[in-house]
């Protein structure tokens, strides 16, 4: 049986893979996404309940860590607006766009972490439980809403359009989205003319159910895409960024018992906030160690065993993997096009996906405390 391609791929072989390279513009990059920049989208995110998300990163409280080498930051409102931007590009419909532009407003500091201090590392939908309830309740927004003729129902739930999101391995704006950033900053895959090249292959395709789906007209550029959204994925997957939202979690756990940190404050403050109050915090040992362990690991040890005086974890998580569509047919009348799974087309991408799904990290990731 051929070797797992996966295994070669470690840590250190994944973030010195690409050359570092200049930051790119967001601004440049928005213009890839869509043509235009819809002046409505301008007067929701000036609202409070967006401008939180500039302060919370997209990859989790990993900007934090000499363990990782992310190359710029981009924050969850970043990825928001990245998000309206292809649902506007691909469906011009503004109320879809603003569920798009909203559908990460319950997101606390550190992302996805806090589904890890929750104990929901494999779903990672603990983070969604209350924007509907934070969409709805937010005066401001109802007010805007009201004013372009929009109800709060048509925008609290973007799980209700599908270009803007559906289930693993489709391909939605969002997953489109998150990991053309993470790409380029956790590894640095993508630049902006790739992104550039791949984005205006995709049009709407019609998936199983006849529903709207992103798909790609090209065979190439379908593989090629799933090659780098696997790899990206696998960073997502292999112990050491397991151990790290793991330890972030458990050290937001501590603040919040030691009374440093409350739930609310998790919602209010920014990530450097809170990073600013841990890193002048002197108190409680256990907290300290583990914090301070946090902000100056480099590398963790990959055991069959947990080490003694080390932060161990033996986790499964969500697998971020993408299997796309590819056109098979016209669009007919200027609808959808037909299109099959790019697995059952390219036997390159099946062993790709294969191989991502199959693979296992060492039984633990430990890191010594300090």
């Amino acid at each position: 049986m051929p070797e797992n391609k996966f295994n070669a791929l470690t840590w250190d072989t994944m973030l010195t893979m690409y050359p570092t390279v200049s930051v790119p513009s967001i601004n440049n990059y928005y213009r890839i996404l869509s043509t235009d920049f819809p002046d409505f989208l301008s007067d929701y995110i000036e609202l409070p309940l967006l401008q939180r998300l500039s302060g919370v990163g997209l990859l989790c409280g990993t900007d934090w860590t000499p363990l990782y080498h992310n190359r710029f930051y981009y924050s969850r409102l970043d990825h928001s607006i990245g998000v309206a931007l292809i649902i506007w590009h691909f469906t011009h419909d503004k109320a879809q766009a603003l569920a798009g532009l909203l559908h990460d407003v319950s997101t606390p500091v550190f992302s996805h972490a806090a589904d890890f201090r929750k104990g929901d590392a494999l779903t990672q939908k603990s983070t969604e439980d209350g924007n509907i309830r934070m969409v709805t309740g937010d005066k401001a927004l109802r007010n805007r809403l009201a004013l372009d003729g929009l109800t709060v129902d048509q925008v609290a739930d973007y799980h209700r359009y599908p270009v803007a999101d559906n289930e693993v391995p489709q391909l939605s704006a969002d997953r489109l989205e998150y990991m053309f950033p993470s790409g380029m900053v956790l590894e640095g895959s993508w630049t902006l003319e790739d992104v550039a090249c791949t984005y205006d292959d995709i049009v709407l395709c019609r998936s199983e159910n006849g529903n709207p789906e992103p798909g790609f007209r090209t065979l190439h550029v379908a593989e090629e895409y799933c090659r780098r959204f696997c790899n990206t994925g696998h960073v997502l997957q292999l112990n050491e960024n397991k151990l790290t939202l793991q330890m972030l979690g458990e050290i937001i756990n501590r603040a919040v018992n030691l009374g440093l940190l409350s739930e609310n404050d998790c919602y209010t403050y920014s990530e450097a906030d809170v990073i600013r109050m841990f890193d002048s915090y002197c108190g409680d040992p256990g907290f300290e160690r583990l914090y301070r362990t946090f902000r100056t690991m480099t590398h963790i040890e990959h055991t069959y065993e947990p080490l003694p005086g080390h932060f161990c974890i033996s986790l499964k998580v969500k697998q971020r993997y993408i299997n796309p569509l590819v056109v098979s047919g016209k669009n007919k009348n200027g609808g959808l096009y037909e299109a099959r799974r790019l697995s059952n087309v390219s036997s390159y991408a099946a062993r790709i996906i294969s191989d991502f799904l199959s693979y296992s990290d060492s039984p633990y990731g430990c890191v010594k405390l300090m």
